[in-house]
């Protein structure tokens, strides 16, 4: 009687549980069809596209630097003496051999007269004991007498002339001399500053960059400089020598770029920002906004067209380079293919999408913002 009990419990257990879940089975099937169509006749999701596009990139290595002449010079004077003549003005251009100041020289232009006087009188001898000699009259001993007088009388000539040149100051090579610290009447002195020239048809620009990135530092390479007076106008050049020592303390490694100046705006001391420029290349760019990172992956929705209409695709991709905006990619997409820029976080895979257009006039996608469904 047990055993034909046991059975019929079983079976009215299971009779209970299928008609408390009959129930939930027909609300879930209508709650499913019900989102199916809700989900057919919701519109296209509108969006904003940007086009795949392979333009010229490189990775930047950003320092600050200080500008300095390619040649420059402080002009001082050598000796005590009173200026009797400036032949410049401040910012003056000049060429190299230009008279620049005067020192006062009476002293020592009679002193070279009397010397080039003394030296005519001691060739003239040493030629007239030179022939006798010739003919045996003068004896060896004389003619070595007239010798060491002769070139005795032109060092102290060529002495002389040599003191001539350090009270006459000029242009050591073509350039801009700075301001002009003396005057007419002043007596200068050994190590006073009388102006600066400097040649600034090309500037150098000393930076350091720290030792790590010492393989992608070499001669040649790019450089692109900014500074603050000028905003965003940047200013080329390339690196010109690297040091052959890198500081202990800082681990950092000079750096010397060359940078032409042909409209002279640059200036001797200039701090400057710059980005040194390597493995320059062509890459694929799109804009940053357009990608979909999920933990370590990065995705991007491509826009295709479908006999269906427009559609949006999940596509997974390799960036490289960030960038002013744009990333670079290294692989998943192709030359032209067509992003959503804005929106793609709204999107599923195989959603459908209408593209708006871009308005005449807007710079970058970023200025544009879809119209939210």
């Amino acid at each position: 009687m047990a055993r034909l009990q046991a059975p019929r419990r079983r079976a009215l257990l299971i009779s209970g549980i299928m008609r408390f879940l009959l129930p939930l089975q027909i609300g879930f099937f209508f709650f499913t069809a019900s989102h199916l169509l809700l989900a057919q006749k919701r519109p296209p999701s509108t969006v904003l596209v940007a086009e795949a596009k392979r333009e010229a990139i490189a990775n930047r290595i950003e320092a600050i630097g200080t500008l300095r002449a390619a040649e420059s010079v402080e002009l001082t004077a050598t000796v005590s003496e009173r200026v009797v003549e400036t032949g410049f003005e401040d910012g003056d251009r000049v060429e190299r051999g230009r008279v620049l100041v005067r020192l006062s020289a009476t002293e020592e232009e009679a002193l070279h007269k009397e010397a080039a006087s003394s030296a005519r009188e001691a060739k003239l001898q040493y030629e007239r004991i030179a022939q006798l000699a010739e003919r045996g009259t003068a004896s060896i001993s004389q003619l070595d007498e007239a010798r060491r007088i002769h070139e005795t009388a032109k060092a102290r000539q060529l002495a002389i002339e040599s003191r001539l040149a350090e009270l006459v100051i000029k242009a050591p090579f073509d350039g801009v001399v700075g301001l002009r610290n003396i005057s007419v009447g002043a007596v200068v002195r050994p190590g006073d500053l009388i102006t600066t020239v400097d040649d600034d048809t090309s500037m150098l620009l000393d930076f350091t960059v720290p030792a790590t990135f010492l393989a992608a530092v070499e001669a040649g390479s790019t450089v692109e400089a900014t500074t603050s007076a000028f905003g965003a106008k940047p200013f080329q050049g390339a690196v010109r020598s690297v040091s052959s020592r890198i500081d202990p303390v800082t681990r950092a490694v000079m750096v010397r770029a060359e940078i032409p100046n042909t409209d002279r705006l640059l200036k001797p001391g200039m701090l400057m920002t710059v980005n040194l420029l390597n493995d320059e290349r062509q890459s694929l760019l799109i804009p940053e906004g357009a990608l979909l990172p999920v933990g370590k992956s990065h995705f991007v929705m491509v826009v295709d067209q479908t006999p269906a209409g427009t559609a949006a695709r999940r596509v997974e991709v390799r960036i490289g380079l960030r960038i002013d905006g744009s990333v670079e990619i290294l692989s998943g997409l192709s030359e032209g293919d067509a992003v959503v820029a804005h929106g793609a976080f709204k999107l599923a895979d195989g959603a459908a999408v209408r593209v708006l257009p871009k308005p005449a006039g807007a710079d970058n996608t970023e200025e544009l913002q879809p119209e939210r469904n």
